[in-house]
C-alpha cells in the first residue's frame, strides 16, 4: 500500500483515512472530531518499509478464539486488539479500545467507555455489540475457548451488559483480584463477520488459512493481505488504526509485516545473518554467541535480557483413556506413581542442561516462577540438588527394582521403556530431551526420543492423547498468576498432562482449582500471594510437570529500526510493532 499524502486526499477519502495531524480541508478537520485515537508519548517516527520476522512453524490457525499455539498467537495478535491493554515493558495496565474504565468501590462493576470512530480493518464500525458479541463466545461452554475459564469468577461466569453503543459494564459476582488486567488478551470481535458462524456452529471453521483476506477484520495495527503456504503469510497495514504518535500521525509506520516459515533454528539464524530478516528472538545461546561475533559487520544488535517468564517441563500422560491406546494406558501405572515422578525430578542434572544447552544463560526451576517474574516466586520451595541415591530410593519405595544388566523394572518384571516427544523445530528442547534420556539411563530406564512437527504434537497432545512424555515448554503471558488459569485449573485446556477434567482427578488438583478461584478473587495483594504460594507448593509435591529450566531471553535486530524495545513478556519482540520503524530509507 502506497503512502498517502493528507494534503492532497479528496474529502471522500478523509473520511475513511483521518490523521491525527494538521489539516487544511473542513472535512478533515470534521474526521478528527469523530474520533478519539490514543496518542503515544514515544519518540516519532517516519512511514513507510517493511519488517520480515520469522516463525518455526506454521499458524494452526487465524482464529484468536481457537487459538492455543505460539506462531498463531504471533500472527493474530498483530492483527487484533484488546479492550485493556498490559503493556509488555512496564507490566502496568493501559488504555486500548477502551479509552477509561471505572470500578464501582465492592469491585463487582467494571464500567468500559469506548473510544469515538473505533473501525475494524475493513471500515466497518465498532460499538458495544460487537463487545457483547465477543464476549458471549468466550463464555460459550459449546466454542470450548482456552480463554472462557478467565472469565468465571466466583464460580459464575461475568455478565456483560451494554449501556449505550459506547459503554460496556462487566459485572462480576465477586471481585477480582487483578482488577483491569483482566481484560487483556481477549480480541474484540467483528460481529458482522463471525455472528452467522458462530449461530451455525461453525465457528470453529472460521478464519483458518484457508480463507480469503477479505473475510477477515480486527482491530490491529495490521490486517490480512497474503497466504503462501509452505513459505510466508504478508500483513499489511490497517488504515483504520486507533493510535497515534505524538506528532499526530496515525500508526502503524510499517506498510507491512512479512511472516516467513522456516522450519528451524539453525535456518533462522541463517536468513537472519544474511538480511533476509530484520528480527530474531528466542534462540540458543550457541545461535546468540555465533550472531555475536558477526554483529558489528552485518550491521545488527544482539541482546540478552535475562530469564523471561518460560518455563520448560517434562510431563507424563495422566489422561484417561478410556479403554483407549493400552500400551500407553500400561505405562500410565509408572506415571501415575508420585514416587516415580519424584525420582525423575531427582534424577535430572538440571545444571548440566543450563550449561550444555544454554552454555550458562538460562537458570535451573523447581516450579512455574521464573526469576523473571520478581512478584509471585514462593522463595520457601525446596531446590533440592541432583540425587540418583535419593531417586533409587524412591523407585525402590514404589515397588520397582533392577534386574542384574541394570534395567529397572517394576513390580511385575515389565522393563520400564517410554519416549519422550518433543517439538522437531526447537532444538534446545530436542537437546534436553536427550540429556534427560541419559539422566534417566542411569536409573536404568530405556527412554526413545521422538522429535514432531509442532502441529502433530499439538495434536497428540490434546487431541489423540496419543503419547506417553512429553518435554514442552510454556511462557506466562502476564506476570500476574491468572494469565496461567488455563493451566493450573483441571478443566484448563493446556493443564496439559490430562486436560479438560470435567471434575479434579486428584485430591491435589481440586485443591488447586479451590486456591486459583480463591486469589482470583482476592483484592489485597498480600492475600492473593499467600494462596499462590500454596499452589506452588502443592504443585512442586505432586510434580504433575517436571521443571527444568528457564532460558533468558536472547533477541536481535538490524540497526537502525526505531523504537525497538524488547521486553519479558511476549510477545516478546512485536509487542510494540505499531511504533517500530526504519529510521532510513
Amino acid at each position: 500500500m502506497k503512502r498517502r499524502n493528507v494534503l492532497v486526499l479528496a474529502a471522500a477519502i478523509c473520511a475513511v483515512f483521518v490523521f491525527w495531524a494538521t489539516a487544511t480541508s473542513a472535512q478533515s478537520n470534521a474526521a478528527r472530531a469523530d474520533e478519539e485515537l490514543l496518542v503515544l508519548k514515544n519518540e516519532a517516527g517516519r512511514s513507510g518499509g517493511r519488517l520480515v520476522v520469522s516463525l518455526r512453524a506454521e499458524p494452526k490457525t487465524l482464529n484468536p478464539v481457537t487459538a492455543t499455539d505460539n506462531p498463531s498467537k504471533e500472527v493474530i495478535w498483530r492483527m487484533m486488539a484488546d479492550l485493556v491493554h498490559i503493556n509488555r515493558l512496564s507490566q502496568q495496565t493501559e488504555p486500548a479500545l477502551a479509552m477509561s474504565w471505572k470500578v464501582s468501590p465492592d469491585g463487582l462493576r467494571y464500567t468500559l467507555k469506548l473510544r469515538r470512530g473505533l473501525r475494524f480493518s475493513d471500515g466497518h464500525a465498532l460499538d458495544a455489540d460487537d463487545v457483547l458479541f465477543s464476549f458471549q463466545v468466550y463464555l460459550d461452554e459449546k466454542v470450548h475457548a482456552p480463554q472462557r475459564d478467565l472469565l468465571m469468577v466466583g464460580g459464575k461466569p461475568i455478565v456483560v451488559r451494554k449501556l449505550d453503543l459506547r459503554t460496556i459494564v462487566f459485572e462480576l459476582a465477586q471481585p477480582y483480584g487483578a482488577a483491569e488486567r483482566l481484560f487483556d488478551g481477549f480480541a474484540i470481535l467483528p460481529r458482522h463477520r463471525l455472528e452467522q458462524a458462530y449461530r451455525e456452529g461453525k465457528l470453529a471453521q472460521a478464519w483458518t488459512l484457508a480463507s480469503l483476506p477479505a473475510d477477515f477484520a480486527g482491530l490491529g495495527p495490521f490486517r490480512l493481505k497474503e497466504y503462501v503456504s509452505g513459505q510466508r503469510l504478508v500483513l499489511e497495514r490497517n488504515p483504520y488504526y486507533w493510535k497515534a504518535d505524538r506528532k499526530g500521525q496515525r500508526l502503524p509506520y510499517l506498510e507491512e509485516l512479512v511472516f516467513l516459515f522456516v522450519p528451524s533454528e539453525d535456518a533462522q539464524v541463517i536468513r537472519f545473518q544474511a538480511g533476509e530478516t530484520d528480527v530474531i528472538s528466542r534462540i540458543s545461546a550457541e545461535n546468540f554467541t555465533v550472531l555475536g561475533r558477526q554483529a558489528h559487520s552485518r550491521g545488527y544488535t544482539m541482546t540478552d535480557l535475562g530469564p523471561a517468564l518460560e518455563y520448560n517441563f517434562l510431563f507424563f500422560n495422566l489422561n484417561h483413556l478410556g479403554g483407549k491406546l493400552p500400551p500407553i494406558a500400561k505405562k500410565q501405572a509408572w506415571f501415575s506413581k508420585l514416587e516415580f515422578r519424584r525420582a525423575v525430578s531427582a534424577a535430572v542434572d538440571r545444571e548440566g542442561i543450563v550449561k550444555l544447552v544454554y552454555q550458562g544463560r538460562a537458570v535451573p526451576l523447581w516450579g512455574q516462577i521464573t526469576p523473571g517474574n520478581k512478584l509471585w516466586g514462593n522463595p520457601s520451595l525446596p531446590k533440592p540438588p541432583r540425587s540418583l541415591d535419593r531417586a533409587r530410593q524412591l523407585l525402590r519405595a514404589a515397588g520397582f527394582n533392577w534386574r542384574s544388566d541394570g534395567t529397572l523394572v517394576d513390580a511385575g518384571g515389565e522393563a520400564v521403556e517410554f519416549s519422550i516427544v518433543s517439538s522437531a523445530s526447537n532444538a534446545e528442547r530436542m537437546k534436553m530431551a536427550t540429556l534427560l534420556q541419559d539422566d534417566l539411563k542411569q536409573l536404568g530406564m530405556r527412554v526413545h526420543v521422538v522429535p514432531l512437527d509442532f502441529r502433530a504434537l499439538l495434536d497428540r497432545l490434546l487431541t489423540t492423547k496419543d503419547y506417553e512424555a512429553c518435554v514442552l515448554g510454556l511462557a506466562s503471558g502476564d506476570a500476574d498468576p491468572n494469565s496461567d488459569m488455563n493451566v493450573w485449573l483441571s478443566s484448563g485446556g493446556t493443564h496439559l498432562w490430562n486436560p479438560a477434567q470435567s471434575q479434579p482427578a486428584t485430591p491435589w488438583e481440586a485443591e488447586v482449582d479451590r486456591l486459583m478461584k480463591q486469589q482470583l478473587v482476592a483484592r489485597k495483594p498480600a492475600e492473593r500471594k499467600r494462596l499462590y504460594d500454596r499452589v506452588q507448593q502443592i504443585v512442586a509435591e505432586n510434580q504433575p510437570v517436571i521443571f527444568l529450566v528457564s532460558p533468558d531471553l536472547l533477541v536481535g535486530a538490524k540497526n537502525g529500526l526505531g523504537n525497538f524495545r524488547p521486553a519479558t513478556l511476549d510477545h516478546y519482540t512485536l509487542w510494540n510493532v505499531e511504533e517500530l520503524y526504519w529510521r532510513k530509507p
